[in-house]
């Protein structure tokens, strides 16, 4: 998109990001999800109405066709708030899933799944993640799938599949070629959720939170599934290395909109300190201590998007192999800086900030895992500078 129509796209996103979307936070907090689910459908229209649907998918199946670092720059904006994303039809894993059934699934799979997808009148989810294996190591997978009389049959226990609870069909990475070296060994397969076999055992509990549909993290089994061949994505053996291309955008994408989030709290923090009154004649924000946590907080968003905005432009000028180390290091830099920031705006708050009455209790338990899933800090720590000492030797 050119530089003119996307300030205008901003703009567009920007008003109902403000007018909308922020408006109908407190039926989140107050778990009232039938009201809910109205005001997303209703915002959906307007979006769509717009010309701002999909953002991350190509015009031919309904998106609008933003480049890595545009997407990167919208984040930001729809990051602000937690219905931000949904409200686009670009919320993971929905948004990964779309693009991988565009890239990989054959036609049958993209007519049954992918157009009602990308409308955004299905939701999916992805089931990776496994509570017997460490997630830190993805090429290990307990979960397999064996090919017999043209079906796949699919056996294993995965959890924090997000958005499985409401979705219509899940990904799921499994073992199809076990003799294969580790990063060749796992596939990715559709299954319809109605499938005899898939089960939804519970929406797990999150720092006192079970949440519910598209904001919930379901433990999901499968139980000798049964799905035909078709429905395996892309090449046997090749789940990994559609994994990591899957997450090659999606992380530009968490990363940004990990920013909108900490200048949330952000401006949340300098609002509610600039009106406390402490003293007859003092506020909050009239404390030294509390000006040296708002300068360090502005001063490590701005290096963070600094950092994201270059990755991604990168991305888009000289490919994902070219960023590789790139992506490692805002992975863990900004999933750091948010972590700080929510930290301060909480403690700003004092005990406003633990309750629900304002979105950073939210943002804190939704978010404390940013430093954990797409693989911890110290994962893409050791990566990176292992990388970075091979120019010593």
């Amino acid at each position: 998109m050119q530089t003119e129509s996307f300030l205008a796209f901003k703009s567009r996103a920007e008003n109902i990001v403000q007018t909308d979307i922020i408006e109908a936070e407190p039926l989140l907090l107050s778990h009232q999800w039938p009201a809910l689910q109205e005001a997303i459908e209703s915002i959906h229209q307007k979006v769509k109405l717009a010309e701002l649907w999909a953002p991350h998918l190509p015009p031919n199946i309904g998106g609008q066709g933003l480049s890595v670092s545009q997407l990167g720059e919208l984040s930001s904006i729809l990051g602000q708030s937690p219905l931000g994303h949904v409200c686009f039809g670009c919320q993971a894993p929905d948004a990964g899933n779309a693009e991988l059934l565009h890239l990989y699934a054959d036609e049958r799979i993209k007519n049954q799944f992918l157009k009602p997808l990308a409308n955004g009148d299905i939701r999916s989810c992805f089931a990776m993640t496994e509570p017997a294996m460490a997630g830190s190591n993805p090429t290990r997978l307990d979960a397999t799938a064996e090919l017999k009389n043209g079906q796949w049959h699919i056996n294993g226990h995965k959890w924090f599949t997000t958005g499985a609870e409401g979705a219509d069909f899940a990904i799921i990475m499994a073992v199809t070629e076990p003799d294969a070296e580790k990063h060749k060994k796992a596939s990715m397969i559709i299954v319809p959720t109605e499938t005899p076999g898939y089960s939804l055992e519970r929406n797990i509990s999150v720092m006192g939170s079970k949440g519910h549909g598209y904001f919930s993290h379901g433990e999901v089994k499968f139980s000798d599934v049964k799905v035909p061949e078709h429905n395996l994505l892309g090449q046997r053996g090749d789940g990994f290395l559609m994994a990591q291309q899957r997450l090659g955008p999606g992380r530009i994408q968490h990363c940004m909109r990990w920013i909108g989030i900490a200048r949330r709290c952000f401006n949340i923090m300098c609002q509610h300190v600039t009106h406390r009154q402490i003293t007859d004649k003092q506020t909050l924000a009239q404390q030294p201590v509390m000006q040296i946590k708002i300068a360090e907080c502005y001063a490590t968003m701005e290096a963070a998007q600094h950092l994201v905005q270059a990755t991604a432009e990168r991305i888009d000028n000289e490919g994902y192999a070219a960023a590789k180390h790139d992506i490692s290091m805002i992975k863990f830099h900004t999933a750091q800086m948010l972590q700080n920031v929510m930290n301060h705006a909480i403690q700003a708050l004092g005990g406003l900030g633990v309750t629900d009455d304002t979105v950073l209790s939210f943002f804190y338990r939704e978010e404390r895992a940013a430093r954990i899933y797409d693989g911890p800090d110290e994962v893409h720590q050791l990566s990176l500078a292992k990388q970075l000492l091979t120019d010593f030797k």
